[in-house]
């Protein structure tokens, strides 16, 4: 069978292996791959006779499904990029991606189209939405005044069968938006070999294989949550598509679907490991594996004790490189706190700021090489240059004869690495906190927070959490002329913020709050003061 080098090549191949296999499972339903093939190739025709052209952004707004799936891989295949929309998201913040990367198709459904009503109209290069399920009459006139043409899914799929565009593995697949250090989320742009790289890895340390079935927990928006339908594909393994309410909503598919591996965050694992698990899943769960921040001991001590026969996989990596480090399961109790080391067909370097690497155990910055590097961030060339720099010519792999450069993604993480070669996540060198597994902006915390008018300066910033990893903390002044009134404050963020982005403490000072010497307000300073109130 040949190897696949594109991304939709993933879900072909598998077709062509296996064509009754199952590839997905949402709730009573599921699709072989050789069904979940032909909807692919129907979709990228749909795009195309849309008039889809080679590099064009398509934008996916729905929650997991069928669809969504489809889309993912269908968009690539027209030799389109596919740029998944977390479902939590709040209208304002989908309008801001959908018109940074110049989305020309939206995927979504008609209750999430009501959803953008104000902002639709705001996207200049937007020209066609496909619609999962027939709209209503006021959905109708919401894309007629946007002058936007709608095509129902069932239409799109109706078009003629006609080849792609032609891509090679170097083109761009995805883009994936994440928090940046400042304002809003920066598109984080993935090639075909990226991702077919990051599933060929990831798939091989985790010994994934036909006969097992992934539980897709994480919002496919999320580079880890993706990387379950493509480590899934490349095994020829079946996915459980799964939007749960309650923790015990997991559980409860863990042991319907006879999971075998399931990758999550530590919040949902520090709520999973309180619960009684089902007996039958000890038999049936391969692995557990971590990502997205730290595990907390005792967390994976409760774990291993629910499901002894489960082997844990402890990782870390970064959107902007896909996936980086895994510590294996036989390293766990000699270093639960190890990060591991790389993974296959990657090289992490730790190196101090003259770009030299650091001796054992001093600290540095994590530096990713290799095939998973991503091709940079959407439409801005500053923050590009901050994360993606060249390697240094003496590093090691560089050898001094190669002319062309090459790339590295620069974390902004510090670790080390012990004697043995182990890393150790130290802290971040910039200013993101890192909540729910998520990244998340102060300044894009902040500038939600002035949209309410109800504080006159504000700052956010991270403290420890023992489940969320950090918290959001916010200090402010109350607006002139009006009152401090955290309740209100905090009933606009929820209306205006993903969950995950709400602050979990508001206090009030005096201002004006204090500046740090280039005249902005002194986070860090307000931050360690908090903490040493606190005690």
């Amino acid at each position: 069978m040949p190897e696949s080098n594109l991304l939709f090549e993933l879900v072909a191949h598998a077709a062509e292996r296996t064509p009754s296999a199952i590839a997905l499972t949402h709730g009573a339903a599921s699709l072989s791959y050789e069904a979940l093939q032909g909807e692919v190739e129907g979709f990228a025709a749909g795009v195309l006779a849309l008039g889809l052209q080679r590099g064009e952004r398509v934008g996916i707004y729905l929650e997991k499904r069928f669809e969504t799936v489809v889309a993912s891989f269908g968009a690539p295949a027209a030799g389109g990029v596919f740029v998944p929309l977390n479902p939590l998201l709040k209208p304002e913040q989908v309008g801001h991606i959908l018109r940074d990367c110049n989305v020309r198709v939206l995927v979504t459904s008609p209750e999430r189209l009501a959803l953008l009503a104000e902002v639709l109209g705001q996207c200049a290069d937007l020209r066609d939405v496909v619609v999962t399920e027939p709209l209503g009459h006021d959905e109708h006139r919401l894309l007629e005044a946007a002058a936007l043409r709608v095509t129902s899914w069932r239409e799109l799929a109706a078009a003629p069968q006609r080849p792609g565009h032609r891509v090679i593995d170097v083109d761009m697949a995805a883009i994936l938006y994440t928090s940046g250090s400042t304002g809003k989320p920066k598109g984080v742009v993935l090639s075909h070999r990226n991702m077919v790289a990051g599933a060929k890895s990831v798939a091989s340390y985790l010994e994934n294989v036909a006969g097992d079935t992934l539980l897709a927990a994480l919002p496919l928006s999320f580079d880890a949550g993706f990387s379950q339908l493509t480590t899934a594909f490349h095994a020829g393994a079946r996915v459980v598509l799964l939007n749960y309410l309650m923790p015990r909503d997991v559980l409860k598919a863990l042991e319907r679907e006879r999971v075998t591996g399931l990758t999550a965050v530590p919040p949902l694992y520090i709520q999973l490991a309180q619960l009684e698990w089902p007996q039958s899943v000890q038999g049936t769960l391969r692995y557990f594996a971590n990502t997205g921040g730290r595990m907390p001991r005792e967390t994976l001590a409760l774990l291993r004790r629910r499901v002894p026969k489960s082997r844990p996989f402890l990782m870390y990596g970064l959107t902007e490189a896909f996936r980086s480090t895994y510590l294996p399961p036989d390293e766990v109790d000699r270093r639960p706190d190890s990060i591991g080391k790389a993974i296959p067909n990657a090289e992490i370097l730790v190196l101090r700021e003259d770009g030299s690497p650091c001796a054992a155990d001093e600290p540095g910055e994590l530096v990713h090489r290799g095939a998973l590097v991503g091709l940079g961030y959407w439409n801005d060339a500053a923050k590009t240059a901050e994360r993606y720099k060249l390697m240094p010519q003496d590093a090691a792999g560089h050898a001094a004869g190669l002319q062309l450069p090459e790339f590295a993604v620069y974390s902004g993480d510090t670790v080390r690495r012990d004697a043995e070669g182990f890393l150790y996540f130290v802290g971040r060198r910039d200013e993101m906190i890192k909540t729910s597994g998520y990244r998340v902006s102060p300044t894009e915390v902040e500038e939600i927070l002035y949209t309410t008018k109800r504080v006159g300066e504000c700052v956010a910033f991270g403290v420890d959490h023992a489940t969320l990893g950090q918290a959001i903390q916010v200090i402010a002044t109350a607006p002139a002329g009006g009152t401090p009134d955290a309740v209100a404050l905090l009933t606009e963020c929820r209306a205006r913020m993903p969950a995950y982005m709400v602050p979990q403490g508001v206090e009030w000072a005096a201002g004006p709050l204090p500046r740090n010497p280039n005249g902005k307000i002194d986070r860090k300073l307000l931050a360690a003061a908090w903490a040493a109130r606190q005690g």
